[in-house]
């Protein structure tokens, strides 16, 4: 059922749930719990029943550690990537990496100017 909603709803959605899991997770460990997961579908009117939430809740904390990542949210939504889509990231990911010359997990356009040239 929340597969079908999220489909209609479309990409817009999914990056914003993304923004908002990163941004209540507190700790920043990449895991929701429960109720923040509970919250996250609120906010963006992806409300489900309580038994269909709970049937869901055990699928995605297969773990039985009370704690969602936002990974295995969207695999188990999407399901996982083909090997074009993977090979892209791949790349995508080393282009990233050699970018990020201080490993902070963000690019000043500093850094970028040293290595992309427009002209």
């Amino acid at each position: 059922m929340l597969r079908e909603t999220l489909s209609k709803r479309g990409v817009r959605v999914i990056t914003g749930l993304g923004k908002y899991f990163r941004r209540i997770d507190k700790n920043r460990n990449g895991f929701l719990s429960q109720a923040d997961f509970k919250e996250a579908l609120k906010v963006f009117h992806l409300g489900i029943p309580e038994g269909d939430f709970e049937s869901l809740w055990l699928i995605l904390d297969d773990s039985k550690s009370d704690k969602v990542d936002y990974g295995e949210f969207t695999r188990a939504v999407f399901g996982e990537m083909n090997e074009y889509r993977k090979a892209f990231v791949r790349k995508v990911s080393f282009a990233y990496m050699k970018l990020d010359f201080n490993k902070t997990g963000s690019v000043p356009m500093v850094d970028i100017r040293k290595c992309y040239c427009a002209k």
